[in-house]
């Protein structure tokens, strides 16, 4: 039997497969996190140099998403196989390093666990097929920028624009929707924001979005429509505002500390493109227009 056939016919050992492989990703996307705001730290550091003139620096050793190996940060140790297997070598090791002890962070199996469980929902709820590769794509995609973003506060044009345009082509086949939601989805999404972004510019005379928004909401307008926008801004808007001022309370800083909206976009999108037409049909019916 074809193994389409097989996972098509048993969509439980599908279900298992996606979270095997999402737990592999998971891992990857922990390098990818760590990595990428390096390296695009290096690439502007160099093209700073040629702007201004300025004798380029000397090549440093070759860093890029598989070189150098992965190592403890602490102790400089070669993290070995067995010691890189997602979230199970974390418990092996009850999460520290297995040459210096010292604590490996959290962060590396939530992630993969994150990772794990959003890939089995995925293909436990489209079963086999297209509309699951590529909605496990854009969950992997969206899950390492939101994760740079809370820490960068970054939204890095590698990971968003290929997903823009992968969603427009995947729509281009109707997979999702219409090509011409898809592709004024994409426009009306950078448009929302950028309005905003320039409203409350003139306003207060600061940046109150960053540009990585506008295009981030474009991408999920590419694979949602333009339908899914209202309910994605107004989600996102409202977790991020009642998130944002418990953070602050916690950590006891100002109202100006810039608070990353890109995760707050990239859950409210998700959450759109799966379920947008219950919550809206669910809306309309709980106030009686419907």
């Amino acid at each position: 039997m074809p193994l389409n056939e097989f996972l098509t016919l048993y969509p439980l050992a599908f279900v298992i497969i996606a979270l095997i492989l999402g737990l592999l990703i998971g891992s990857f996307l922990n390098v990818v996190v760590w990595r990428l705001p390096k390296m695009l730290e290096r690439e502007w550091r160099i093209q700073a140099h040629d702007v201004l003139g300025l004798p380029p620096e000397a090549p440093g050793p070759t860093y890029n998403l598989m070189l150098p190996h992965s190592r403890c940060p602490h102790c400089d140790h070669s993290i070995r196989a067995w010691e890189n297997i997602p979230v199970f070598s974390y418990l092996f090791l009850r999460g520290r390093c297995s040459n210096c002890a010292a604590p490996i962070s959290k962060r590396y199996p939530l992630t993969e666990l994150a990772c794990g469980v959003l890939s089995a929902f995925i293909a436990w709820q489209y079963g086999f097929g297209w509309p699951a590769g590529m909605l496990l794509i854009l969950t992997w995609g969206l899950l390492a920028m939101s994760l740079i973003d809370a820490e960068h506060q970054l939204l890095p044009d590698a990971l968003v624009l290929p997903l823009l345009w992968l969603g427009l082509i995947v729509n281009s086949f109707g997979l999702f929707m219409s090509l011409n939601a898809a592709l004024w989805g994409a426009v009306a999404g950078y448009m929302a924001l950028w309005s905003v972004f320039w409203v409350f510019k003139l306003i207060t005379g600061k940046d109150g979005i960053g540009h990585g928004d506008f295009k981030l909401l474009a991408m999920l307008g590419a694979w949602g429509g333009w339908q899914i926008l209202p309910l994605t801004i107004l989600l996102s808007s409202l977790v991020g505002a009642i998130i944002g001022v418990i953070v602050l309370r916690l950590r006891d800083e100002k109202n100006s500390t810039p608070i990353p909206f890109g995760p707050y976009l990239a859950i409210a999108g998700w959450i759109a493109l799966l379920w947008g037409g219950q919550i809206t049909d669910f809306y309309w019916q709980f106030v009686g227009l419907k």
